[in-house]
């Protein structure tokens, strides 16, 4: 089974994050995904914010 991310250096934002989620489902990803762009980047969580995080996810690891 290979590793889901998402790195928040692929978004655009003025807060220049360098996050990057692992784990080894979508779901784990999106959620721990959706919690980090509510608590910092102040996005409602939203069915949508969650649709949209899920359609970012990537299979592998983060790159250095």
């Amino acid at each position: 089974m290979a590793r889901k991310y998402i790195d928040c250096r692929d978004m655009p934002s003025d807060v220049k994050c360098t996050i990057a989620i692992s784990a080894d489902s979508a779901d784990e990803v999106v959620e721990a995904a959706a919690q980090h762009a509510a608590k910092v980047h102040k996005h409602p969580d939203s069915p949508q914010l969650r649709n949209d995080i899920r359609k970012m996810v990537k299979d592998g690891s983060p790159r250095a």
